[in-house]
């Protein structure tokens, strides 16, 4: 029988109790939760990130995750009555856009029904079973002062206080003498170090570290197919990371590493900095190594599974698109190098013409004057 039930027998099944859940190996389901946990977090301390937080998921009306920014469907599907049950989940991690037409995850689903027992085995383990001694005990009343010291004792009320009142020691700190706002307080060494880490063409900033093509597959798989697809070809809207040779010319361009980018050390410092989307500066500098020569080897760069790249050859690779690009030569003109002010009105004798137009984004106003304002819009 397809896991993929109606939408309405779904949300008729949420509403009954639910079964126990299958038998499936939690050891396992973290390792297919790998697939997922570059948009979604568990444990302790799980914030949303590019999916919501999947603590006590198991229980959980759809589109209810706090502080979540979810699609109207999944909203819609929650005010509906869908519950999050074994049912429900795995029919949904079955065809996600699918079971719910609308929202925005982008994963095409699990189309193993063992990696989806395992992964609600693992799901489980975050997810409360029942109320603890904690969630049942009676609240203390909202007016109640808390006159309870460390120590366990009452804390007593000074002459003249109303009975019960705590006195808060107040501390005075001196405002900060330094910089020329006198705000904050200055940056060590160690805070300067672990924002100072943009890698430059010539390879400067390099960490120590390697990572092979295969090693990079795995990282790949597990950190970011479900964005960028399982050969770089993207899902959804996510970025295109491999292909679009020759497309430079073309009224609409596939800009990719292996056809747009210019220097390989771009590559890894904007990995190494910003991704995974959601998660970023969690991959270690091998990890980095790696994912940057798996990309090559996507687009045809190195044609070699067991190519390790390291800090010592990442500046002799030339990516394609390398002479596309020219330096920014503009302090060594004349105006600037004397450090004229550049010319911002009336700079040319006559009327200003439009030479050209952005004839793709239609952003060159046609009127004859400033006041035009017909700037038009993004097709």
């Amino acid at each position: 029988m397809s896991r993929f039930p109606r939408l309405a027998a779904a949300l008729a099944l949420s509403l009954l109790p639910a079964a126990a859940l299958a038998e499936g190996d939690v050891d396992a389901g973290e390792r297919v939760f790998a697939k997922c946990k570059a948009c979604h977090a568990v444990g302790d301390g799980a914030k949303n990130r590019v999916g919501p937080q999947l603590n006590d998921v198991f229980g959980r009306i759809a589109g209810t995750a706090e502080g979540f920014r979810y699609s109207p469907a999944m909203m819609k599907a929650g005010e509906d009555g869908l519950v999050w049950n074994e049912e429900t989940l795995a029919a949904y991690l079955t065809a996600p856009r699918a079971f719910i037409k609308g929202n925005r995850m982008a994963f095409a689903g699990l189309k193993k029904d063992a990696e989806i027992d395992d992964v609600l085995a693992y799901l489980a383990t975050f997810s409360q079973s029942g109320d603890d001694d904690a969630a049942s005990a009676e609240p203390a009343p909202a007016d109640a002062p808390d006159t309870a010291t460390e120590d366990g004792a009452a804390a007593e009320p000074k002459a003249g206080e109303p009975e019960g009142a705590v006195v808060e020691a107040e501390t005075a700190a001196e405002p900060p003498t330094h910089g020329v706002f006198h705000l904050g307080r200055p940056a060590t060494e160690a805070e300067v170090a672990a924002w100072d880490i943009d890698i430059r063409p010539d390879g400067a900033g390099l960490p120590v570290g390697s990572g092979t093509v295969l090693e990079g597959e795995t990282v790949y798989t597990e950190q970011c197919a479900v964005c960028h697809g399982d050969f770089g070809e993207a899902i959804g809207r996510w970025p295109v990371l491999a292909g679009g040779y020759d497309t430079l010319t073309r009224e609409r361009p596939v800009k990719t590493i292996g056809s747009y980018w210019p220097y390989l050390s771009t590559v890894y410092d904007y990995v190494r900095r910003a991704m995974p989307f959601g998660n970023a500066r969690s991959l270690s500098d091998d990890d980095v190594y790696a994912l940057t020569a798996y990309v090559l080897y996507l687009n045809d760069i190195v044609t070699d599974e067991a190519f390790e790249l390291n800090q010592d050859n990442l500046a002799t690779i030339r990516l394609p698109n390398e002479d596309g690009f020219v330096a920014d030569d503009r302090y060594e003109e004349p105006h600037y190098a004397a450090g004229a002010e550049p010319c911002m009105r009336d700079c040319k004798p006559g009327k200003a013409e439009i030479a050209q137009h952005a004839a793709v984004l239609d952003v060159t106003p046609d009127g004859d004057s400033d006041e035009d304002g017909s700037g038009g819009g993004i097709d």
